[in-house]
């Protein structure tokens, strides 16, 4: 039985078709390409916003992912599911990216906190108390999730921004069934001290 995605505008993308839109790319038809970018930009694009918290951030890597995945589509095994390669893609990219925000973190960290500041300031007050609060509990999930570890982070946003299964977070992570739910297990109950 072939596993169905639904995308966020109710379409549906089915292994079959996956293969069938990668066999014409692969024979040339370029275009097609733009099938697959539609139907998987916005999972992809949330989970780098999820890792990143930066919607430029996002936007460069996921960009990136679907990049590298067209200039290595043949090397997708039709056996496995385009859109669980797509995300190792994507999450190897992401993992790089860390590394390199890491390095150079330090020096943006006081620049950062106060244009965050300025932001949450002016939403404030813009909107009602309800939605207020609604985004500030939001603001400090993400927050508490931006400062777990990379690997954690990445489990728990697969897992519950991202509804995989704990299979498929072993298999775009690289891991264990067991390691899985493990990272999914630890990030939840760190996030819960720090929240």
């Amino acid at each position: 039985m072939n596993a169905v995605r639904i995308n966020e505008d109710g379409r549906r993308m089915d292994h079959d078709r996956e293969r069938e839109i990668i066999s014409s790319v692969l024979k040339g038809d370029r275009q097609a390409y733009a099938l697959l970018v539609d139907a998987y930009k916005t999972p992809v694009f949330n989970l780098a916003y999820r890792m990143t918290g930066s919607i430029p951030e996002a936007e460069d890597v996921a960009q990136d992912a679907f990049l590298r995945a067209y200039e290595n589509l043949w090397r997708w095994r039709q056996d496995r599911s385009f859109f669980v390669w797509l995300y190792t893609i994507a999450i190897n990219g992401i993992r790089n990216h860390l590394k390199k925000k890491q390095r150079s973190e330090s020096r943006d960290a006081d620049w950062g906190e106060g244009v965050a500041r300025e932001g949450a300031e002016a939403r404030a007050a813009n909107q009602p108390e309800g939605a207020l609060l609604e985004d500030e509990r939001q603001r400090r999930l993400q927050a508490c999730l931006l400062r777990l570890p990379a690997d954690l982070r990445e489990a728990v946003v697969l897992r519950f921004y991202e509804d995989r299964s704990f299979e498929e977070i072993a298999r775009i992570c690289g891991i264990s069934l067991s390691s899985a739910k493990m990272r999914v297990y630890r990030g939840l109950r760190k996030l819960r001290g720090m929240m």
